[in-house]
């Protein structure tokens, strides 16, 4: 079945139903994925990113439906990272005479990666390709979100290619965002930022900025991950900026392990005090949470509440991977605190605070500490911690 983005542009990519993480095993993609890559028929034929490997024939499949691959001329790689680029030597066994477009980073990218002698056409911003009755305008978006990354435009269209930005990991059969659940997409439109590109938050407002001075009339946001956006697509680059800005919502998120279950009780405690304040609230125990989702969710809530036992005199280990994501990730705009028990002597809030420090999350509260179990009169501190933070949060 052909899918026509635009007049003369198809959807010719591959659908990953199976995959299950993403970027090693941090980014969980409980959906699966696709690859988007993108044919346009011209005087001209060219061919916008390609997918992973192990797809090349489910893309190759789909050109041979529309057009002989002999005729591509141009194989434009937005990006080099091998789940946009790993068919491009299968794409050049049917299209020898093809040139590749593409950025010099990622001239230099491809070249390491596969070792192949191709021909290149490197190009910058404002660089055009003319295809015939239509041509493609290159835009560079180094760290969005590798060094070589850029977007390809099409004037006529309206249509705008971006790779890895605005995109989302999904596997379905359809692939437009009026087709799918709107709840759902921005579900995973919102993980895939606080996973991916949250970290470049600067980067995106800058380059989102720089796009709306160009006055590029966009009708259609075609990434190369996921659903296509043309019903809205403006909806997408204003959470883009939202998430960039650092604005979220009055919500906290609470993340712990528990050794014996005494860390877990002045969680479940603080829980409390938080809510009978009205302020929603997620708690999630760590490593029975998915941290891609806990990443997610801390995207849109101003406050994380981090508690851990103490063993070492340090945190749990089962611990340290969430402190170390959102110390990469420095999310702004957050306030946070400490909690958590211990026995023999402390250590763990240290390593928290530290962490959340580093992470650029503004600590608002002492930490909270129990020795042993905690007693009622101890689990009223803890619901009262949960109080304190809770109005933090609504005067934030």
């Amino acid at each position: 079945m052909r899918v026509e983005v635009a007049k003369d542009v198809y959807w010719v990519g591959a659908i990953d139903w199976n995959v299950r993480n993403f970027h090693g095993f941090t980014y969980s993609t409980h959906r699966g994925t696709t690859y988007n890559a993108y044919l346009i028929l011209d005087d001209k034929v060219a061919v916008v990113d390609t997918t992973l490997a192990p797809f090349a024939g489910e893309m190759m499949e789909r050109i041979r439906e529309i057009i002989n691959p002999e005729k591509i001329d141009y194989i434009i790689a937005n990006h080099l990272e091998t789940d946009h680029s790993g068919a491009i030597a299968e794409v050049l066994k049917y299209a020898p005479k093809a040139e590749i477009v593409c950025t010099s980073k990622c001239r230099e990218g491809l070249l390491k990666h596969y070792f192949g002698d191709w021909k290149f056409l490197t190009v910058k911003t404002g660089d055009t390709v003319n295809l015939g009755k239509r041509s493609l305008k290159f835009i560079e978006a180094p760290m969005l979100h590798w060094p070589d990354s850029m977007f390809t435009y099409i004037e006529a269209e309206s249509l705008l290619l971006p790779n890895d930005a605005f995109g989302q990991h999904i596997a379905t059969s359809e692939r437009f965002d009026d087709e799918v659940d709107e709840r759902v997409l921005m579900d995973e439109a919102a993980k895939y930022y606080a996973n991916i590109l949250w970290p470049l938050s600067l980067l995106v407002i800058k380059k989102i900025e720089e796009i709306q001075q160009m006055g590029l009339r966009i009708k259609t946001i075609a990434p190369s991950h996921g659903i296509i956006w043309r019903r809205d697509p403006l909806k997408i680059v204003a959470a883009y900026l939202r998430w960039a800005r650092g604005e979220s919502a009055k919500r906290v998120v609470v993340v712990y392990d528990t050794m014996w279950g005494s860390t877990e009780r002045m969680a479940k405690a603080i829980l409390e005090g938080v809510t009978s304040e009205g302020v929603p609230v997620s708690l999630y125990r760590l490593p029975v949470s998915d941290l891609g989702d806990i990443i997610k969710d801390l995207l849109e809530a101003k406050g994380v509440l981090v508690g851990s036992s103490t063993v070492n005199a340090d945190i749990l280990h089962t611990v340290a991977p969430f402190l170390e994501e959102i110390k990469g990730l420095k999310p702004r705009g957050k306030i946070g605190a400490a909690f958590g028990s211990y026995g023999w002597g402390g250590g763990a809030i240290e390593t928290i605070e530290g962490k959340l420090k580093q992470a650029k999350v503004e600590i608002v509260l002492p930490a909270l500490t129990v020795k042993w179990v905690p007693d009622e009169k101890e689990l009223g501190r803890c619901r009262e911690f949960g109080v304190e933070f809770a109005k933090k949060i609504k005067g934030a």
